[in-house]
């Protein structure tokens, strides 16, 4: 070493980063700790929150959960009889809690107790279903019935149980109306509330669905399913929402819920919000926990948020244990064709979380409202043609909101039949049109021909002062198809061109009707402004489209932007 070499200079002072070691500090620790299922730690980490926060009732919940893990059930119980004494004893939850700890020490009478008491306590039923499977395991345990009781969280539900139903059966306006006397009855009925929201959103009155899920969320700011919905109609209502659905997403993603129903609700929604690494924790723990081993779709989900968050060996795992449990997952065996190219390739075309391929490859508005309704459902696809055929105006306009013909023989047909009714006002006739979508591309490329500005192309730009749904779908959509996740630079150019296209067109800005041909000819321009080899074959096959259709809409976007003159593209235009 010859002696050449010198010591190591101490930092200075003012060198030294100093660490918030806070409340948040210490629950990610134990987050993280819990996802390596290295319990105590988790349980050290959790306890150094509560010492730091005593006031937070979440904090002891987290505390007392990881006790329950770890078998001591006494001193889980001890931890929540204390938030409801000293914290918070409006968490009723901790009852159900409590019920479940008796239960597993085999102290079945005192099971019975704090499961009776939360079941008259809890007005929003956030553990209905669970406390009657319990009460079935109990009255066995016991060898009698359990004492009689009043269940809270029963007002009304029969009647929110009939809307659910509707909601099932696309039945959208006439479960909303079910909601509402519901709620008129029970306004502290937080399920109902959570539902009324979802069937307002399928009927495309997010302004309603956005201001009924906020009420909900006013009287408990801690509801996992408001919170989950705010952050999706957030997600589809423009660019203010956009930001706050970000912020939401990164709030849920903070989130341990302490229940598998709440697990899987905050999961998917993670998912759909993009925030994959945190939703790939909750599926594993999902998985883990020994509940789902016989749910082929939750191995698809965390399969998918595996890739997403980049463990493809995890995802490839995932998905053949899909294929074990369901031969027919056509969306895993797909995926699973493509891993070896994107393990040398990267991955170059959309994964989505939904199950069935040929829905996975719909576009982001016709898959709103099939990702919290069971897919390919008789009874929704029956509902809608019900009301397309036979119902009000209002039924009629609200069906087409919520309908995919493609693909659908009979339901083509029916708003065909609708388009070209003299009977139906000019309004239902050309939604009914639009709704078509690329059945009749060629009826609507003409209604949005006649609505370009033609005398005034390549103006200059104005100010937005609004942003509407469909020119986010657009948006989303092209991002959705070209982006990874850490493309940052990608993005940020597809929203440039895109933003500029539509301030150069207000406020004549055309209907927008066909999202994935505008999506491509957004795609296939931004690529050639970033010196791309892109094709109108290849973007067809990306968004499923005819390359003549991206043909005419990339003209359209040249004439008003004047991109040729921006950037020398014309041999990738020669085709």
């Amino acid at each position: 070493m010859n002696g050449n070499y010198q010591r190591e200079e101490r930092p200075r002072l003012n060198d030294v980063v100093s660490l918030s070691m806070d409340e948040s500090f210490f629950f990610e620790r134990a987050v993280r700790a819990l996802d390596r299922y290295q319990y105590d730690k988790a349980l050290k980490y959790f306890r150094k929150a509560v010492e730091l926060k005593p006031d937070n009732p979440v904090n002891h919940c987290n505390m007392a959960g990881i006790l329950s893990e770890m078998g001591d059930y006494e001193a889980s119980n001890a931890v929540l009889m204390n938030v409801l004494e000293q914290v918070d004893p409006t968490m009723v939850e901790c009852r159900f809690y409590m019920a479940n700890n008796f239960a597993n020490m085999e102290r079945f009478e005192e099971a019975e107790e704090a499961l009776l008491t939360y079941l008259e306590e809890d007005a929003s039923g956030q553990f209905l279903q669970e406390a009657e499977e319990m009460i079935s395991l109990l009255q066995n345990e016991l060898k009698r019935n359990i004492r009689a009781h009043r269940v809270l969280a029963r007002r009304g539900m029969d009647e929110h149980d009939q809307a659910r139903a509707m909601l099932e059966e696309g039945q959208f306006a006439e479960a909303a109306k079910r909601l509402e006397q519901v709620l008129d009855e029970y306004p502290d009925f937080a399920a109902a509330a959570n539902n009324l929201a979802l069937a307002y959103y399928y009927m495309g009155s997010t302004d309603r669905a956005l201001e009924t899920v906020e009420d909900v969320l006013r009287h408990d700011p801690g509801n996992l399913h408001g919170l989950c919905n705010l952050a999706i109609f957030r997600r589809y209502s423009g660019l203010s929402g956009l930001e706050e659905s970000v912020v939401l997403a990164r709030r849920l993603a903070a989130v341990l819920p302490f229940h598998r129903e709440h697990a899987f609700k905050l999961a998917t929604t993670l998912g759909i919000l993009g925030e994959h690494e945190a939703a790939y924790g909750h599926f594993r723990r999902l998985l883990a926990g020994g509940d789902a081993d016989g749910d082929a779709s939750i191995h698809h989900y965390g399969a998918v948020a595996a890739l997403h968050s980049g463990r493809l060996d995890a995802a490839e795992r995932l998905w053949k244990q899909t294929l074990k449990l369901d031969p027919q997952a056509d969306a895993a065996a797909y995926y699973l064709s493509r891993l070896p190219e994107w393990r040398e390739h990267g991955v170059q075309e959309p994964v989505n979380y939904q199950y069935r391929l040929e829905v996975s490859r719909r576009s982001e508005p016709e898959r709103r409202w099939e990702s919290s309704l069971p897919e390919e459902s008789p009874a929704i696809r029956a509902g809608l043609l019900r009301k397309l055929r036979m119902g009000s105006e209002e039924d009629k306009r609200h069906a087409m909101q919520a309908c995919h013909p493609q693909g659908d023989e009979e339901l083509t047909e029916v708003l065909r039949t609708l388009a070209r009714s003299p009977h139906e006002s000019d309004e239902l006739r050309e939604l009914a049109w639009k709704t078509l979508g690329e059945v009749e591309l060629e009826r609507i490329d003409v209604f949005e021909e006649d609505e370009l500005p033609a005398p005034e192309l390549a103006r200059e730009p104005a100010e937005l002062p609004v942003w509407e749904k469909r020119w986010q779908d657009v948006l989303d959509t092209a991002i959705r198809a070209s982006c990874t996740p850490s493309d940052f630079g990608l993005r940020r150019d597809l929203e440039s061109l895109w933003t500029d296209f539509l301030r150069r067109l207000y406020p004549d800005v055309p209907v927008l009707s066909h999202i994935e041909g505008w999506a491509a000819a957004l795609d296939y321009l931004t690529d050639k402004l970033r010196r791309g080899d892109s094709t109108y074959e290849e973007m067809g096959r990306r968004y499923g489209v005819s390359a003549s259709t991206i043909g005419r809409y990339v003209k359209r976007m040249d004439q008003v932007c004047k991109i040729k003159e921006r950037k020398d593209y014309r041999k990738g235009l020669q085709h």
